[in-house]
């Protein structure tokens, strides 16, 4: 197989882009005013330098699937980017992360509307059941960030603006690429996949929370300080379903 630093070694991303685009409108892409993305330069940069595009090819396949570009048009195109340098074939290992990305968009418009929790802003407990019982058939399933914000009781107002800055503060560290939820009764959930960036967000975390909540009445609402615990996916999605209901807070 050839390898990504053979492929990238005599191109110049912009180079590369440009012939990329000019080979998949001619051929497989239907709607030349969608094609543009800055996803798409990000997937050449790491091509045409020889770095793993294995991230880059998650988050294109993520923007097309937003946009509602088919699953096999998003591959077609891929497939025109490594045609651009030759006779060569995207590996596997990127496919897989162009589809799982096209997924997660597809899932994410899924739970628009009434499968989102009101409060935060988050999918809700169901959704986050569904990835986790995906991450356990994968060979690395990740963990789950567990996030406890609850201090005793409080009044509905306050919980719901709580809920909103905790909401806010995951999607700022994670960004929509993590799948998560609110549990209920203050506790969120943020799945981390084995195969993804291993750098700790959880301090990053704690500070967005305490910069949302740092005024009165949330201040006093909110556990201080946050608790927030790592913990392993199962592997067995039975397991996994268990692990739901004895995060979940009713």
């Amino acid at each position: 197989m050839t390898t990504p630093a053979r492929l990238g070694s005599a191109t110049l991303p912009a180079d590369l882009a440009a012939r990329w685009r000019a080979r998949s409108l001619a051929s497989i892409w239907l709607r030349a005013s969608d094609w543009d993305h800055p996803t798409v330069d990000h997937m050449a940069y790491a091509v045409a330098i020889g770095d793993d595009p294995r991230d880059s090819a998650w988050n294109l396949g993520q923007a097309r699937g937003e946009i509602g570009v088919g699953i096999e048009e998003t591959i077609d195109d891929v497939a025109c980017l490594y045609h651009a340098l030759g006779p060569h074939h995207p590996p596997p290992t990127v496919l897989r992360a162009l589809c799982a990305g096209w997924a997660d968009a597809q899932a994410g418009a899924v739970v628009a509307g009434s499968c989102r929790d009101p409060e935060s802003g988050l999918p809700t407990t169901q959704y986050l059941a569904v990835r986790i019982g995906e991450a356990c058939a994968s060979l690395t399933p990740g963990h789950l960030v567990v996030v406890d914000v609850a201090a005793g009781d409080v009044l509905p107002a306050v919980r719901i603006a709580r809920s909103a800055a905790v909401g806010e503060a995951l999607v700022s560290t994670y960004g929509a690429g993590h799948p998560m939820a609110a549990l209920g009764g203050g506790v969120f959930a943020v799945l981390v996949r084995g195969e993804q960036d291993p750098v700790d967000l959880v301090p990053l975390l704690r500070r967005e929370i305490d910069r949302r909540v740092g005024d009165e009445p949330l201040r006093s609402a909110t556990r201080c300080p946050v608790r927030i615990r790592s913990v392993d996916v199962p592997r067995s999605p039975t397991d996994a379903a268990d692990l739901i209901s004895r995060l979940a807070r009713t």
